[in-house]
């Protein structure tokens, strides 16, 4: 048994398109292949000892001859790519019925209820880079008082507002109110998600006051089995969100991959049980989805050079997992996710080496793992993998 597991989820960092791409529109897709081809190569010289590129090639990384780490590929089993469905898979659950999602927008009906509700008129309404949608419409919306509503490749609505015109209790509210009316078809919605800002024309920046309002797992995960039997769960970054603190003992929030990488190497060196858990959200929300791979690729060799710090502070009593809950290709059309495989690397400093693990065909296989080492109920979906790190 290990006292403490550490899961970082690379979101979005997917290893090529899954058997069911076609499915989803995603043939082709392959987020890390294509961004180390558009670069000339990463260095990414930790992972690769790890074993990154034992899984498959990558340009610019080398396969090692003694991977640290064990390493392979998982398959996500439930029908759909979004962070929610990804993350909540990886904790034991199977989502069948896809988060709704609004590619041209939403409809007018959702559109009125708002406006009806809350007094103030929509602009907006459309899939966007919620800083550029600040920029586009920010102006006019400190003019009329207007809601900016917007969308992305996820299942989610994003109000933004600028905080001297929409106070936070009220934009509080109105998400609240859009919670509440969109949990279920027609909308089903996985987030609502608060956005407000400051400043003027020109100078516009969101503030640390986003509140995500998430749909709560529909079943209990792997994490509200640790918290039952008394162990800690350590949600780092948007994990407390995306579970609406289901199963959360304790939450750390964080503005960034390199803040996320800071606050984990700080948790790896303090005396719990339990589980960490990660989310680090740039490598999606600012590179992915912006379809930039030089960006995209910028940001991977910086999470390489942080990942030193992290298993520096693990010991014999540590298993550090490092995955993704779906692909992004920033070369791929469009600025959806992508259906693809995600890595699975497995270390331990009592680990003598690695080796290669076989295909899992759930990313519930963690959530299995996870149950399987501290002895709490397994989930209905998976299967631990903890006898085959031998």
């Amino acid at each position: 048994m290990f006292k403490r597991i550490h899961i970082i989820v690379m979101d979005s960092v997917g290893i090529g398109e899954a058997p069911d791409a076609a499915s989803f529109g995603d043939v082709g897709a392959d987020t890390l292949g294509h961004i180390a081809e558009t670069q000339g190569g990463l260095r990414m010289p930790v992972m690769g000892s790890l074993g990154l590129a034992n899984i498959r090639p990558f340009q610019g990384i080398e396969p090692a001859d003694e991977p640290r780490a064990f390493y392979g590929r998982m398959q996500e089993a439930s029908s759909g790519k979004d962070t929610m469905t990804g993350h909540w898979e990886l904790m034991g659950l199977r989502i069948d019925t896809p988060f709704r999602v609004f590619e041209h927008g939403f409809p007018q009906e959702l559109i009125d209820r708002i406006e009806a509700y809350t007094g103030r008129k929509v602009i907006g309404n459309k899939p966007a880079s919620g800083t550029e949608i600040i920029d586009e419409l920010g102006e006019e919306h400190m003019r009329t008082g207007a809601l900016i509503v917007y969308t992305s490749a996820d299942s989610v609505l994003q109000i933004a507002a600028h905080e001297e015109i929409v106070p936070l209790p009220e934009l509080y509210a109105i998400c609240e109110f859009c919670r509440e009316i969109t949990l279920e078809d027609p909308y089903m919605l996985g987030r609502i998600i608060a956005r407000p800002f400051v400043g003027g024309p020109g100078t516009f920046k969101r503030t640390a006051g986003r509140h995500d309002y998430a749909l709560k797992p529909f079943q209990p995960t792997v994490m509200n089995a640790l918290q039952d039997a008394g162990r800690d769960v350590v949600a780092i970054g948007k994990i407390s969100d995306i579970f609406d603190g289901e199963g959360v003992t304790r939450s750390i929030r964080t503005a960034s991959n390199a803040e996320g990488m800071a606050r984990l190497t700080e948790v790896c060196g303090e005396d719990f049980t339990g589980i960490s858990f990660l989310n680090l959200v740039d490598f999606d929300a600012l590179y992915g989805h912006r379809r930039d791979p030089a960006g995209y690729g910028r940001a991977l060799e910086a999470f390489d050079a942080q990942l030193p710090a992290v298993i520096e502070r693990l010991n014999g009593d540590d298993l550090l997992l490092v995955t993704a809950d779906h692909g992004n290709d920033p070369t791929y059309p469009g600025t959806d996710h992508t259906r693809e495989y995600v890595p699975l690397l497995v270390y331990s400093p009592r680990f003598a080496g690695g080796r290669e693990l076989p295909l899992r065909l759930t990313f519930a296989d963690v959530g299995a793992t996870v149950a399987d080492n501290f002895g709490v109920a397994a989930p209905e979906h998976g299967k631990s993998f903890l006898g085959e790190l031998r």
